[in-house]
């Protein structure tokens, strides 16, 4: 059917005078479709900030480093196989020779965080840090990590050739054990070993406060060895000499691990390597499947809305039959009223989307700001949002629309 702009326009003012004379019953139909589009949008913007907070986290360890681990890091224990569970651990001296022999690697930063059973307590005076972590590391963390010393210096190479009680502090410890006092030279218990304080590192900018250098203490990972040798879990950070030499660097380590843990040549490798890019593919995954779920699940809202529209249109055939009858009567023809009774269920589930679509931006930027995510505004779900909500309306009211065309004039003017 060939419809001209004047019959189009006509049939968009009768649904829009039709929404105004059934105030309630329209807010009421429009609810459900409402519901599932606020949840796209507002989950799609939750989800887009957690992408974006773990993003800026792992731009934050420098485009050019390799972390080097025993496993890969989205491992699933369950299934590693009885020679995985026997892989040797990654040691200092590992990273030594990643060291001499890598030409493409700048710096190595063998890494350790240590967890007492109970929980590791950090203490001066009568203050106490709250969940504090224990890391041991050497002098080139600071490199590797984009890190700094807010004030006094870091740990140095003599500390961790002479296994000295020393300790840097995250900026969030320092300031809960020594307000209103200078840190520097102080003495503080972890886990109940003395330790002197010797420096502060600079606040950090973290999306997640358990994961960063605020609330960690410092210590030379020979200290560390000496006082917990059964605690093997190292890992190393390595960096490349440059971002675009990443590659050949990554294949250097690949080549002197191969050599210093005794792969042999028709063996795989028994360490694992990662870079941003991995990180950033893993994070990814895990948002892929998350998407998945919120769309099952607000499918289910769309589906609620586009009954209701559906019922609400059935309703106003069955109101209008009179109506139906005389437009028939004075010329109508059917395509004029398919229109009518289209153009007004896709109006009514339209203004639900739209009304949806504000409501799930407002929902997504209040979550993302109480949880100091980056806020992040997802075109895409919100013109999807809106096609579908209007889509609903169409498919709905297809049905309803085809009923009342097929009345008999004669009949529908009869009607009571």
């Amino acid at each position: 059917m060939i419809l001209t702009p004047i019959e189009i326009k006509d049939a968009i003012l009768m649904a829009l005078e039709s929404l105004r004379g059934s105030k309630f019953r329209s807010a009421l139909t429009m609810l459900g479709v409402m519901i599932g589009v606020s949840s796209v949008i507002g989950l799609a913007s939750i989800i887009n900030g957690l992408d974006g907070a773990f993003n800026e986290e792992i731009d934050s360890m420098g485009s050019n480093t390799i972390a080097v681990t025993r496993f890969e890091f989205n491992t699933n224990w369950d299934d590693l196989s009885e020679e995985e569970r026997n892989r040797p651990w990654i040691t200092s001296e590992e990273a030594i020779a990643i060291k001499e022999n890598c030409p493409h690697v700048s710096a190595v930063s063998p890494e350790n965080l240590y967890y007492e059973r109970g929980g590791n307590t950090v203490k001066y005076k009568n203050r106490k840090a709250s969940r504090p972590r224990i890391k041991g590391c050497w002098p080139e963390f600071l490199k590797v990590n984009n890190a700094a010393v807010g004030f006094g210096r870091f740990i140095s190479d003599l500390d961790v050739q002479y296994r000295r009680f020393t300790c840097v502090l995250g900026a969030d410890i320092a300031d809960v054990l020594f307000e209103g006092e200078h840190p520097l030279s102080k003495e503080i218990r972890v886990n109940n070993i003395r330790y002197e304080v010797v420096g502060i590192m600079e606040k950090k900018e973290s999306n997640f406060d358990d994961d960063n250098y605020n609330n960690t203490v410092l210590i030379p990972l020979s200290t560390k060895d000496k006082l917990y040798p059964w605690d093997k879990a190292l890992w190393l950070m390595v960096q490349s000499d440059s971002y675009e030499n990443i590659e050949v660097a990554k294949q250097e380590i690949i080549g002197v691990l191969r050599i210093v843990r005794n792969v042999p040549f028709n063996k795989p490798n028994n360490f694992a390597l990662s870079t941003q890019e991995n990180l950033k593919d893993f994070v990814g995954d895990i948002t892929k499947y998350i998407y998945i779920a919120m769309i099952v699940i607000t499918s289910v809202g769309l589906l609620v809305g586009g009954i209701g529209v559906m019922n609400v249109m059935l309703v106003s055939v069955t109101e209008r039959t009179r109506e139906i009858g005389v437009r028939k009567a004075i010329g109508a023809k059917r395509s004029n009223i398919i229109l009518q009774f289209l153009t007004e269920a896709m109006t009514l589930s339209a203004a639900g989307g739209l009304i949806g679509i504000v409501a799930g931006i407002l929902l997504g930027v209040i979550v993302n700001s109480l949880l100091g995510f980056p806020l992040s505004l997802p075109t895409f779900w919100i013109i999807l949002g809106f096609v579908v909500s209007v889509s609903v309306g169409l498919i709905s009211g297809i049905y309803p629309a085809y009923k009342a065309a097929l009345l008999d004039p004669i009949e529908a003017l009869h009607y009571e």
